[in-house]
């Protein structure tokens, strides 16, 4: 029912420009786009219209431009670099005949190739379907261009609303399963907030570079390759941060412009770890000549999911790619970290990345000054037991003035176990701490 591609399929791509810049696509990231779907561009006819013709899209004279360079190329299909109406398609499949399919389907497309888990898979099989369904109808030409009567026309109607049916139920059953995933990675996430544990999400357009940063980070081996989409399958990672402590990383899909709205639906639970984070790991690829451009694109993807309001943390990355430039960090005016430079490849600025990280993730340390009487000395060794102890003074009677710095979330562990008693020696500490 899912067209799929097969390898070394020769392709005539079509790209217009328009004069709204909402509508633009840009050419090479087609080109980037095929060959990672394993298809070859044996031609690419361009053009430039103000707006999308109804009927073919390009208009009847450039309709027969491209039917000709199919004829010339033997090309198995026409790829638009633009979403295309259903009726576009079957128009512009009887002008070339030869398959046409729209951006939307190609990336779809990558999708299904690159999925590996069984929830990515559900994830990319539901927005095909919702994808499809608006096209069913391009399935049954055969059908539809029968002539000769009643006879000719109902088996064809049959059919299409036997199709229309199986869909619908088959999407509803993918709906039900993923809605259990999305239960599970709740309760993940409440665990890690009742922990509270930060999670890093990783983020940016495709190709960035965000599974070799995170593979550099975590010291994993999640998949990374210099192809659009290279990671579909959301992975955590636990990693130790020093005085931080325990935090969770996130590597996440990527997002490229204009991201079909099916595939933003379908991958809603593995999107909501992004709009959960605590702080969004924004990658970009320095080197890239279209950096705030898809810096855009991202922000765009991120309202979409709700993800707006989340902190930014900007790495650009591949430094290495660029002359002159050396990983660094940058502030802003108020004295904030605004961004890193460094190379996931060579890991150059890496040390400089986990210094941010511990600038910004500093607020959720605490600092206190403790005044504990010698009858809690269990107090006193658990505060030994977690390493935050900076500092420790005794008095002539005895109390112990402690300086300890220790994660937000040790201190309402400690906060729970010690009920009011830790509140009186914190306020008996700042006390001591002013007179002495």
């Amino acid at each position: 029912m899912l067209d799929r591609y097969e390898g070394g399929e020769q392709a005539v791509l079509v790209h217009v420009t328009f004069v709204a810049e909402s509508a633009r696509e840009d050419l090479e990231e087609l080109k980037l786009l095929v060959s990672s779907a394993g298809v070859n561009a044996v031609t690419v006819v361009t053009g430039s219209r103000s707006v999308p013709d109804a009927r073919l899209f390009v208009g009847s004279g450039k309709a027969e431009e491209i039917a000709s360079a199919v004829k010339a190329a033997e090309a198995d299909v026409v790829i638009f670099n633009h979403a295309l109406t259903p009726s576009q398609e079957r128009n512009l499949e009887r002008v070339f005949e030869c398959r046409v399919i729209d951006r939307t389907d190609l990336i779809l497309d990558i999708f299904a190739q690159r999925a590996r888990t069984h929830e990515g898979k559900l994830q990319v099989e539901l927005a095909q379907l919702r994808h499809k369904s608006t096209r069913l109808v391009h399935g049954r030409m055969h059908l539809q261009s029968q002539k000769g009567g009643v006879g000719m026309r109902g088996p064809g109607e049959m059919q299409l609303e036997t199709d229309r049916r199986l869909i619908r139920e088959r999407i509803k059953k993918i709906t039900q399963r993923l809605e259990k995933v999305e239960k599970q990675r709740e309760q993940g996430r409440r665990s890690r907030k009742r922990a509270d544990i930060p999670t890093l999400a990783l983020v940016g357009y495709t190709n960035a570079g965000k599974s070799t940063l995170f593979n550099r980070l975590t010291e994993s081996d999640v998949y990374a390759a210099n192809q659009l989409f290279a990671t579909l399958d959301p992975t955590l990672r636990k990693f130790d941060l020093g005085d931080i402590g325990p935090v969770v990383f996130a590597d996440t899909v990527g997002f490229i412009r204009h991201l079909p709205h099916d595939l933003v639906a379908a991958f809603k639970a593995t999107l909501t770890e992004t709009r959960d984070a605590d702080l969004l790991l924004h990658i970009i690829d320095a080197a890239d000549e279209r950096l705030i451009a898809n810096q855009h694109e991202v922000n765009l993807v991120l309202e979409e999911i709700g993800a707006q309001d989340v902190p930014q943390l900007l790495v650009f990355n591949k430094v290495d790619a660029l002359t002159g430039v050396e990983p660094r960090i940058d502030y802003d005016d108020e004295g904030v970290v605004r961004a890193v430079w460094v190379s996931a490849a060579t890991g150059a600025g890496m040390a400089l990345l986990e210094q941010a990280l511990h600038e910004r993730l500093t607020p959720t340390m605490v600092e206190e000054d403790l005044c504990i009487p010698p009858s809690e000395g269990k107090l006193r060794s658990e505060l030994y037991k977690l390493q935050c102890v900076q500092a420790e003074t005794v008095h002539d009677n005895g109390d112990m003035l402690i300086s300890v710095r220790l994660p937000a979330i040790e201190w309402q562990k400690l906060n729970k176990q010690y009920g009011k008693k830790l509140n009186e020696f914190s306020h008996e500490g700042a006390e001591h701490a002013s007179n002495h």
